[in-house]
């Protein structure tokens, strides 16, 4: 199956179908710059990652070193509200906050909720303050991270949505594949962006991955990343090292074989290796 580079979303901007994680990357403005370099164009940042201006810089950095051919408008810069940060006016004043930040590069593409572990009134105040970024001009695009289910059914039942949300980004791997929810965000057409797609390093010795990278003559991660681009998802790999980077973007130029994708890791697996909001229930 051929896998886009890209998806539009419904505003009619697009999203690429894979980006950058930048937790814990250092510095973060050089890995940043050389990963726009080796052709990443979403990068995905965080309040909790405390790395937003240096993500901002690596962009500007990039942006002016060819302004003819390195534009603002092929970006996707994405961060996240800390859950401390919910509810309408402490989220207004934290998403300028952000914005000041990356002030070097204009607007947020893409700003997420960084976990549902809050109560309905917050969460629900806290997209009533995205949506109100997005009619400024602030923000371009808004979604939510590791949210289950019910937390987005009440996002979309609510009579104050105006804008729903473009993706939800959740840990997402062979082994924790949440076809429950991906499949709920489908049908409501909202992207899932996974997170730690590598597994965080944990399963980089499965026997079948390891069987899969030989028989590609591709190496462990490639087929990792391979492996969520044909399940639909946009995985965000991080690393913290530059030599990675371009490899990490060559995978789209070959196709896991349809036993071979089914072979790979397990759909009734939990295997949870970060943390899990997405079953919080408060």
């Amino acid at each position: 199956m051929s896998v886009p580079t890209s998806y539009k979303l419904a505003s009619g901007r697009s999203i690429p179908s894979m980006g950058l994680g930048t937790y814990l990357i250092s510095p973060p403005d050089k890995v940043t710059y050389e990963a726009l370099k080796a052709g990443f164009r979403l990068i995905d940042s965080a309040v909790m990652y405390h790395n937003e201006k240096g993500v901002g810089d690596g962009i500007a950095k990039w942006l002016q070193e060819d302004p003819e051919n390195n534009r603002r408008e092929d970006v996707v810069y994405a961060t996240k509200l800390l859950d401390s940060q919910q509810g309408y006016e402490t989220a207004k004043r934290s998403i300028d906050e952000s914005l000041q930040k990356v002030k070097a590069i204009g607007h947020i593409d893409l700003f997420l909720i960084h976990s549902p572990q809050t109560n309905r009134k917050l969460r629900l105040g806290t997209w009533q303050a995205l949506q109100e970024a997005v009619d400024e001009g602030k923000v371009k695009e808004i979604g939510v991270s590791n949210y289950g289910i019910h937390h987005l059914k009440e996002l979309l039942e609510w009579e104050g949505l105006k804008y729903r949300p473009v993706v939800n980004q959740c840990e997402l791997s062979p082994w924790l594949q949440r076809n429950d929810i991906a499949e709920f965000c489908r049908k409501e057409g909202i992207l899932m962006e996974g997170y730690s797609p590598l597994t965080q390093g944990h399963k980089l010795n499965d026997r079948t991955l390891k069987a899969l990278a030989k028989k590609y003559n591709r190496d462990v991660g490639q087929i990792l990343i391979r492996w969520s681009l044909q399940k639909g998802y946009i995985p965000i790999p991080k690393t913290k090292t530059v030599s990675r980077l371009k490899s990490n973007l060559e995978v789209y130029d070959f196709e896991l074989e349809k036993e071979d994708f089914e072979s790979l890791g397990d759909p009734n697996a939990y295997e949870v290796f970060d943390w899990d909001p997405t079953t919080y229930r408060g």
